[in-house]
């Protein structure tokens, strides 16, 4: 067996102990998998945690909001980077009847789902790091709780791949993954010669398929053709923060691929300074941050037809100086039922 299959058949148990989240079965694939001294990279709030924090900080609380809860996984995709690590990524939504607060976050008493992107690096055949994004700005919009300013694309249930193949084992097909992983890197190349050179040089259209989705996070949204990916996500993005890619130092990359779909994860993967308007409402700041993204891509006649994207948004503004749960404690203090005591 190959290795890209071998962690597959490894992380398994722990995908089906989350589909139908049993507690106990849930706890002992979680121990039976994470390596002791394994890194938590968990998106903000939860921040960096050992092993034996990760299912009591992150997996109790959301399964006591939503104690019916279960995992859709729509995408598990496994592959080695250029520097010899073995990594599983994972897209999906956890779905479940919201009844209770979840992050100071008021319950609907209705299904709702919470989009995630979880990356997993193996050694030997334990998980030695994790690298994970929930899209807890997408649970606050379902409450009507999101206390930012609103989004340009549009917010939705992110669907899976158009194929439903995201599932798939695809890793014999390395001729295909090579392929895949060299557009996409070359896609990446030319977006970055702009705003050096004219907007041109980005090719788009050489790289993108004509009818592409773009599937952002919630608080940019998703955006359907390459106008929609200029409008509603890439210029506000490269007005707000025209120095991007110029920092190379202070990020890392981990690309991998399998069959026609390509990832990447990095703790953060990019740098760049608030100087300009028009990402999100926020004003320039003439900050450097750092943001943390986790992607996939999936490539149909050597052009990108979908894109999933997920960008830690409430660490951006954490690094700014933005209290995204206190503005939502104020939006809502006057609900009738939510006591949210005092935080911590």
């Amino acid at each position: 067996m190959n290795t890209a299959r071998a962690n597959k058949s490894l992380i398994a148990p722990l995908l089906t102990a989350m589909r139908d989240f049993d507690r106990a079965a849930v706890t002992d694939a979680v121990s039976a998998l994470l390596d002791e001294a394994a890194i938590i990279h968990m998106c903000h709030p939860f921040g960096d945690l050992k092993a034996n924090q990760f299912f009591e900080t992150c997996f109790e609380p959301l399964a006591t909001a939503m104690p019916d809860v279960e995992r859709r996984d729509t995408i598990v995709l496994a592959g080695q980077t250029d520097v010899g690590a073995d990594w599983v990524g994972c897209c999906g939504s956890y779905i479940g009847t919201f009844v209770a607060p979840f992050l100071y976050i008021p319950p609907t008493g209705h299904l709702a789902h919470m989009r995630f992107h979880e990356f997993y690096r193996f050694e030997g055949q334990k998980i030695v790091e994790v690298q994970a994004i929930w899209d807890i700005p997408e649970l606050m919009m379902q409450a009507n709780a999101w206390p930012m300013a609103p989004s340009l694309g549009r917010e939705w249930h992110i669907p899976g791949p158009i194929e439903q193949d995201g599932l798939t084992d695809f890793s014999d097909k390395t001729q295909l993954a090579e392929q895949s992983m060299q557009h996409v890197l070359d896609m990446l190349s030319a977006l970055s010669r702009h705003p050096c050179e004219p907007v041109e040089a980005m090719e788009l259209e050489k790289f993108w398929h004509p009818k592409m989705t773009w599937y952002g996070p919630a608080g940019i949204g998703t955006a359907r053709g390459i106008q929609g990916f200029r409008d509603w996500h890439q210029i506000p993005f490269l007005n707000a923060m025209p120095d991007r890619g110029q920092y190379p130092d202070e990020v890392s990359f981990h690309f991998f691929a399998e069959g026609n779909y390509v990832a990447v994860t990095g703790w953060p993967d990019m740098a760049q300074t608030l100087s300009g308007s028009g990402l999100m409402g926020i004003a320039p700041t003439g900050q450097k941050v750092t943001l943390r993204s986790l992607d996939f891509w999936r490539i149909e006649g050597n052009k990108i037809r979908e894109n999933w994207v997920m960008v830690d948004l409430l660490d951006l503004y954490h690094q700014i100086g933005v209290d995204v749960f206190a503005r939502l404690l104020e939006f809502n203090k006057a609900r009738v039922g939510m006591a949210f005591g005092d935080r911590v």
